[in-house]
């Protein structure tokens, strides 16, 4: 116990300097050399230049609004029951308006003329067979079931009766194939970008300086032409195309696309190289076994002789979602010299690793290690306390004083020392 307070004590008067060795080896030295030239070439290379170190960062902030044309005739001859035979931009936008995403109705179900009434419930809906009232308890709503129950059975149905909006949905019908709305696919969306780099002060959106009125009213969007890449205005079955998927096998039964829009700026450049980029991708899959597209219902309300009707929709669709990413990047003295710092400090990798190299795997490890490691015992060192049991650890060597000879103890504190290897 006594040994090991010594010990404790006794670093506490201790201090550690480097003591540079030179040793001249090929080994070595080609090693050396090699870590030194693969950091440095990572820091200027990769840290400084590919990955842009020098420059200060700020991410964009952005507004986006979108603008839908187009019309769409349905063939009641075809879709006999959809009462609506032509669509425009207030039929299949629903909602009108909202925050960075937009819906396209391609495919529906329509059920007419619905009052509020007493009528069967769907008998796709759990729990609505019955063979007696009593299986239809009064003021109950079933789960998924269309209205609340009146306590009565039709025997003759096997239904229960409820009251709610008659007549009901009916379960089992199919969206249409081919979709109804297919002509959709011809539609535009004119995507308007807002951005700005508050940081730097600079605003940008993608409506660009080289547009006209006449260039706006007749591009479109085309991702190999040098000028409609940067067009504002997107066929639909352009942007379903370009995410590898069929317009017709997507409008049956829905889906969700993401709209990326890229701002990825070097602002060392000029501020019109800041351009947008374009990325389109199928959120969902056309692979699911259940539950497959995008779909909700809605309705329109009117009158007829004070009596309240309403027309329910089951709506498939494309719901297009729209993010912005990026930032923008302009050269700043403090990230530069952050950099450069933190390259420096790597340098000091090479070193450790030839350390390893010469004192675990060179045969001249034990002569290395004789000369790297040194151990001085000054005038005023601490001095533990020594008993008998007290178990001698290392041998010192003292450090000189006035009295000892001019050339005694030489070696022992040369800081520098050269060694010559083969």
């Amino acid at each position: 116990m006594g040994s090991i307070c010594n010990k404790a004590v006794g670093v506490f008067f201790e201090y550690d300097t480097p003591r540079i060795v030179h040793i001249r080896s090929k080994k070595v030295g080609v090693i050396n050399r090699l870590l030194q030239l693969i950091i440095i070439g990572y820091v200027i290379g990769y840290a400084i230049v590919y990955k842009k170190g020098y420059q200060e960062n700020d991410a964009v902030q952005s507004a986006v609004t979108t603008k839908l044309k187009g019309v769409v005739y349905v063939n009641q001859s075809q879709y006999p029951d959809i009462t609506t035979s032509v669509w425009d931009v207030a039929e299949y936008v629903v909602p009108p308006q909202e925050n960075n995403a937009f819906f396209v109705i391609t495919n529906l179900i329509e059920t007419p003329k619905q009052t509020i009434g007493i009528c069967i419930e769907d008998p796709k809906v759990l729990g609505s067979n019955c063979t007696t009232s009593s299986q239809c308890p009064a003021g109950k709503v079933l789960p998924a079931g269309n209205g609340l129950l009146t306590g009565e059975c039709n025997t003759t149905a096997g239904l229960c009766f409820i009251r709610a909006w008659c007549p009901v949905e009916n379960g089992a019908a199919k969206a249409p194939d081919p979709p109804a709305l297919l002509g959709s696919k011809d539609f535009t969306v004119f995507i308007k970008n807002n951005i700005q780099f508050p940081k730097f002060k600079v605003k940008r959106r993608n409506l660009l300086d080289f547009f006209n009125d006449s260039m706006l009213a007749s591009c479109r969007f085309n991702l190999n032409h040098p000028a409609d890449q940067y067009c504002p205005i997107f066929i639909l079955n352009d942007i379903v195309s370009l995410t590898g998927s069929s317009y017709k096998e997507m409008a049956l039964l829905g889906g969700v696309i993401e709209i990326q829009i890229q701002w990825n700026c070097n602002l060392d450049l000029s501020v019109s190289e800041c351009v947008p980029k374009y990325m389109f991708r199928r959120l969902d899959s056309s692979d699911y076994k259940i539950s497959k597209g995008y779909n909700f219902r809605y309705a329109k309300y009117y009158k007829e002789n004070d009596v309240e009707f309403r027309t329910l929709f089951k709506a498939y669709g494309i719901k297009f979602i729209l993010s912005v990413t990026g930032e923008a990047g302009k050269f700043n003295f403090e990230p530069f010299m952050i950099n450069v710092g933190s390259g420096l400090a790597l340098l000091s990798i090479a070193t450790v690793v030839c350390d390893i190299v010469v004192l675990y795997f060179l045969k001249a490890r034990n002569l290395y290690k004789d000369k790297k490691y040194l151990q001085v015992v000054g005038d005023d060192a601490y001095k533990p306390i020594v008993t008998d049991r007290s178990p001698i650890l290392a041998e010192e060597i003292r450090a000189p004083t006035y009295n000892d000879t001019p050339h005694s103890n030489t070696n022992n504190f040369t800081k520098y020392r050269s060694l010559d290897s083969d």
